[in-house]
């Protein structure tokens, strides 16, 4: 199941703002042992917006690279198993989107999967897709194929770009000025075995894979990216976390903000850090009895903290489990009669992917899942990156994932309805069953620089709301366009304290505007050969509450990658932040459009 992408010919020496650091002398030596890969453009993360980023540039013409951490390309659509495409219904109705995100559902529905011996052969997502969140759901190979077969497409406009997967970010070099970057560092690691397949325990593989070391399973090859010598380039921080952004330590905001700091209505009252919104390990559930297999495999899994507390936070709410709009064909994955998702009862062999609110979501603060800059340097991460995470909390939220899936067996099961937990293999590609990767709702969002009125410009709750006063028009800079609820998977401590979470600030897509998503919105302060790609943009904690949605990201991180290559091919004289001031967001905008990206409702 695990993929390393290459097509074509890809510690640290600088000073990050406000951190003054020394390489240490096993950095220095591993220098000498680097490879090295050139490009116009670099793309960390393949996450979704990531995927996006990368073809968009690469269209533009630009020698283009990406790096991604986790074994498969795609981010939400493969790797973090949410593979039901989520639109609003007003998206829905309206089809009002770009021809690149079509192209993208039109490549996953036209994938092969290879499907579980027991269910049969092998069959195009488009036969086997019934679900009621959304128009597309799928197993999350396809989504990783797909990706994979986009920027195969789109690499005939660049042909010296590649990619790779299991690839891990370590960190940058920066100009004289501190203001350029000149070099990314990586570590990509080479499975000694043909028939590795990731654990599915990313709270034990995460240090293995930002290590420089070999071990029994991987074989460790440093990575240098640079620019082609006397051109120009940019880096896009497509992670999920915004993992780049915070080790350069450009200006950027996490967790929960107050009324005082954003002046939106319903913020929180104090700042809160920590609380970023829940994060999910989803999994598969398929109608089959596996003659106990499942629940053997999950009672291996002990919980640090009570079983009971797990276990009582669990609940469909008021849906039933299978027929008609159901826990099971919410999002159904593999449905081998088609059958209507919002009447129909599902047959055996069909498979679910669970990403479900009182079911798999983590959202305790005990600790928190993003380290801040002070847990940062207590970790020492600005030496030795390791991902920017805590281990603790992807462990918790891990086995509290596969603690849910033995509730459903335990209590959901019915004698005509077998229920198994899919693991060793598909369609998550893990021995545990849990996705690869956890779906990351909100991780570090960069301050932007002066726009619209602010010194540090953000997208905020008003720019949103219908019926909130105060909105600005964000049109005249718009790259991008993000519409659905207002939806916050909410945080909460163990012991019930006050979290400081918009609470108040969910509300109905009915109320929401589509937004149009401003250039200045992807340049953060400080650096200026670097843009973001995906979450990490410029919005505050209420406002991630809409542009995390598939759709929106994708959009996000195309815009970025289109303005890179515009850069590097037609204006190599212009950096991001001065594309605005010099006038030229028109010919930017008109180049977007050429390339079937959507700029404007």
């Amino acid at each position: 199941m695990w993929r390393w992408f290459a097509a074509g010919p890809g510690s640290t020496s600088q000073a990050s703002p406000g951190l003054a650091q020394v390489m240490p002398l096993a950095d220095t030596m591993r220098h000498a042992m680097e490879d090295e890969w050139t490009c116009e453009v670099l793309v960390v993360g393949g996450s979704l917006g990531g995927v996006a980023a990368a073809s968009q540039a690469m269209r533009a013409g630009a020698q283009t690279c990406l790096i991604e951490v986790s074994p498969w390309l795609g981010g939400q659509i493969s790797t973090q198993g949410v593979s039901a495409i989520d639109e609003s219904r007003l998206v829905r109705r309206s089809q009002n989107t770009s021809e690149s995100w079509r192209e993208l559902k039109q490549l996953i529905s036209q994938q092969v999967v290879d499907l579980p011996a027991w269910v049969g052969p092998s069959q195009p997502v488009s036969e086997l897709n019934s679900c009621w969140v959304g128009p597309l759901c799928f197993p999350p190979e396809a989504g990783a194929l797909a990706a994979e077969e986009l920027l195969t497409l789109s690499q005939k406009q660049a042909p010296d770009s590649r990619w790779a997967t299991g690839t891990a970010f370590k960190s940058i070099d920066l100009d004289e000025s501190g203001r350029n970057i000149t070099a990314v560092h990586a570590i990509r690691r080479i499975p000694r075995s043909e028939d590795y397949m990731p654990r599915g325990r990313l709270w034990e593989e995460l240090p293995v894979w930002y290590s420089w070391s070999d071990d029994d399973t991987f074989r460790k090859v440093p990575l240098r990216l640079v620019p082609p010598e006397d051109k120009p380039w940019v880096v896009i921080d497509a992670t999920d976390t915004g993992e780049l952004v915070a080790w350069a330590d450009v200006p950027y905001r996490l967790g929960s903000e107050s009324w005082q700091t954003t002046g939106e209505w319903d913020a929180s009252e104090r700042d809160n850090p920590d609380c970023t919104q829940a994060f999910t390990f989803t999994f598969a559930m398929a109608l089959a009895d596996d003659g106990g297999a499942s629940q053997q495999h999950l009672r291996q899994f002990k919980p640090d903290y009570n079983f009971e507390e797990h276990w009582e936070s669990y609940s469909l709410e008021a849906f039933p489990m299978y027929s008609g709009r159901s826990f099971f064909n919410y999002r159904r994955i593999i449905s081998l009669a088609q059958n209507s998702p919002t009447a129909g009862t599902p047959v055996l062999g069909d498979v679910t992917m669970v990403n479900w609110h009182p079911g798999n979501d983590w959202n305790l603060m005990d600790p928190p899942l993003i380290l801040n800059r002070d847990r940062l340097q207590e970790t020492q991460q600005f030496d030795n990156w390791m991902g920017g995470m805590s281990i603790s909390a992807l462990r918790h939220g891990a086995i509290h994932a596969l603690l849910f899936s033995r509730w459903l067996i335990e209590t959901q099961a019915q004698p005509d309805k077998p229920l198994s937990l899919l693991f060793n293999g598909a369609p998550m590609g893990t021995e545990t069953g849990l996705s690869m990767m956890p779906y990351f709702r909100e991780g570090r969002r960069i301050l932007g620089r002066p726009a619209y009125g602010e010194a540090e410009f953000m997208v905020k709750q008003a720019d949103m709301r219908l019926d909130h006063a105060g909105g600005r028009d964000l049109k005249p800079t718009s790259v991008a366009v993000a519409h659905y609820d207002m939806d916050i998977h909410g945080c909460r401590y163990r012991n019930w304290t006050p979290s400081y979470e918009a609470s108040s600030a969910p509300t109905n897509e009915k109320n929401v505007r589509p937004t149009h998503i401003p250039l200045e919105s992807l340049i953060p302060q400080d650096i200026d050969n670097l843009m973001v790609g995906g979450k990490a943009l410029a919005v505050t904690h209420i406002a991630n509450s809409v542009t995390r949605i598939h759709q929106g990201e994708w959009n996000i991180g195309g815009a970025a990658g289109a303005t890179a290559g515009w850069i590097v091919t037609q204006a190599p004289e212009l950096s991001p932040a001065e594309i605005v001031p010099r006038g030229q967001i028109g010919a930017l905008q008109a180049h977007m459009r050429e390339q079937g990206l959507q700029t404007h409702w």
